[in-house]
């Protein structure tokens, strides 16, 4: 049996259409991002001698439609903004820590294989504050599937870590005089 060269080119060419056509609705999975609005939208925070608030809070988890599968775990997002308001003291900001608590005022753990929400303040800009001065960070972490059930989740901890150091600033007189005129 011989095979011309039409008919394979004419086969390689139905191959090529029919698995570049495209796939039947019912086999393409639509991903979706569920989002959860946090409330209050703003929350002052007061660490000793750093204040400032968090703001923009949502929690975000991406999720097949249809079949409520997640593809993406819950991820809280926001911004952290902090001052200093000594008047004689530096502080270099180290981490800061969310901790999730429960309606019984207990901590709620995260699945595993997550990663503990801990804000770096790393860029030099944000990790120092002279008095008075303010740094805003982008909050990014983790968020527990358990707290996103109905009535679950009762509050929000930030464990701020900073190290303060004493700031001086200091005038010196000295005394002078122009010669030679």
């Amino acid at each position: 049996m011989r095979i011309s060269i039409g008919t394979v080119a004419m086969v390689a060419t139905t191959v090529a259409l029919v698995s570049c056509a495209p796939k039947p609705p019912g086999a393409v999975s639509v991903i979706e991002d569920k989002v959860y609005t946090v409330t209050p939208e703003s929350i002052p925070v007061a660490a000793g001698i750093v204040v400032g608030e968090l703001t923009e809070l949502k929690v975000t988890e991406r999720v097949e439609q249809g079949s409520e599968r997640v593809e993406t775990p819950a991820k809280l997002s926001g911004s952290l903004k902090l001052r200093n308001t000594s008047n004689d003291q530096t502080v270099r900001l180290v981490a800061a820590r969310i901790r999730y608590i429960d309606k019984d005022g207990q901590p709620i753990a995260l699945e595993e294989a997550r990663t503990e929400p801990i804000i770096q303040f790393s860029t030099a800009k944000s990790d120092r504050l002279d008095p008075g001065q303010e740094s805003t960070d982008a909050v990014h972490v983790d968020f527990p599937a358990e707290a996103l059930k109905q009535d679950m989740l009762k509050d929000i901890r930030l464990e701020i870590t900073y190290l303060p150091s004493a700031f001086k600033q200091e005038t010196v007189n000295l005394a002078v005089s122009i010669g030679g005129q």
